[in-house]
């Protein structure tokens, strides 16, 4: 299940709870294209506390769409992921050297406030600093 939090406009903030469908990352997309639209660059925000899986679909069509969006991930400097998994904290590790475009921190439960404030608060220049 996908649930949209309060947040700047230009932040797509959501909750994930439970198996995420292929419907609920078609309304995700959507979100994330309305913002692209009004805003030149967007921060992300999603809580991961509750969320379990995903269905194959769902995957397949984030694939797709991570894939598709390759030449704009600059649009993306900074993703805010709230979780108590250790699996998701290795996989942003492992990932984000590889996306020099992009800045992905991982927050405590806890620490929502602080995570929706860091993603709220885009860089200039990109997501370290520099185009």
């Amino acid at each position: 299940m996908l649930e949209f939090l309060p947040a700047p406009d230009h932040v797509v903030a959501m909750q994930m709870s439970g198996t995420l469908t292929a419907e609920d990352f078609d309304r995700a997309v959507a979100e994330i294209e309305s913002k692209l639209a009004r805003h030149e660059r967007v921060g992300v925000f999603v809580d991961m506390t509750g969320f379990e899986d995903m269905t194959a679909e769902a995957v397949a069509k984030d694939v797709w769409y991570g894939l598709r969006k390759i030449g704009q991930w600059k649009r993306f400097p900074r993703d805010a992921v709230l979780t108590d998994k250790q699996w998701v904290r290795t996989l942003i590790q492992i990932v984000n050297p590889l996306l020099p475009q992009v800045e992905a921190r991982c927050f405590a439960p806890s620490e929502r406030d602080a995570a929706l404030t860091w993603v709220s608060e885009l860089p200039q220049n990109g997501p370290r600093g520099s185009l």
